[in-house]
């Protein structure tokens, strides 16, 4: 693959990104589209289907981090929700995304019976809600999970709230701006796939810089420099370095 753009470069829709050579070029006629990467090929070219940056793994794969998005639900990705209603059998829950999500009784309570059992006493509308996409196709809302380590009903902690297309910049390239968070706060840190992020520091002081840090990263996702600007800012809130 001819890279023509990059690290970091701003891209708009239809610009031409890269070159595939050989055994790289898509096989039959047409568009492909590879939507999670946010771009498409046509022939031998590689294109952007929206305005972002452009991000390079090891120089041979492209993608682009939009600058604006909404969130896309995809099966197993991690997500923090909030509870807006509730049913007779299930919870509706607000990931941020274009659809309501769905949590079942019975994947909380176990042997739920509708007759016996108050969804209320279990999850409220307002709590804030570990879950895992169990099942989403874009036919019917989607289907969360409780079931596993770390999933369910968030008791404590503080929840930060960022635009889904951020997510990636907070985490970063094989987790390296992540790594700068946890190592400075000291915090557990918790980044839901649709931009809900879940903190708990071991300090006051720890967590407004956590916080003034991400809303950092979030405003600066676009710009070169920003893991040394991040730590520098950490440094001054706490005075200490990693």
């Amino acid at each position: 693959m001819k890279i023509l753009v990059a690290d970091r470069q701003l891209v708009r829709p239809g610009d031409c990104l890269a070159i595939l050579e050989g055994d790289e070029i898509p096989p039959g006629p047409g568009l492909k589209h590879f939507p999670d990467k946010h771009i498409y090929v046509l022939g031998e070219k590689v294109y952007s289907d929206v305005l972002g940056v452009v991000s390079i793994e090891d120089g041979k794969s492209i993608s682009v981090i939009p600058l604006e998005s909404v969130y896309i639900p995809r099966k197993d990705d991690v997500v923090i929700g909030i509870v807006v209603d509730i049913g007779l059998t299930v919870w509706l829950v607000d990931i941020k995304a274009p659809y309501k999500a769905i949590l079942p009784a019975g994947d909380v309570i176990e042997g739920f019976n509708p007759a016996v059992h108050n969804l209320r006493s279990y999850l409220d509308v307002g709590d804030f809600v570990v879950a895992k996409v169990a099942a989403f196709d874009r036919l019917r809302d989607p289907l969360l999970t409780v079931k596993g380590k770390g999933l369910g009903k968030v008791t404590e902690g503080f929840v930060i709230d960022i635009k889904p297309s951020k997510v990636a910049r907070v985490v970063g390239k094989k987790g390296s701006m992540y790594n700068v968070l946890v190592s400075y706060t000291k915090c557990e840190v918790l980044v839901g796939s649709n931009g809900y992020i879940l903190a708990k520091c071991p300090s006051e002081q720890a967590l407004k810089a956590l916080i003034k840090a991400i809303k950092l990263i979030e405003a600066k996702a676009h710009l070169r420099g920003l893991t040394e600007e991040v730590k520098t800012l950490l440094e001054l809130e706490l005075g200490v370095k990693a």
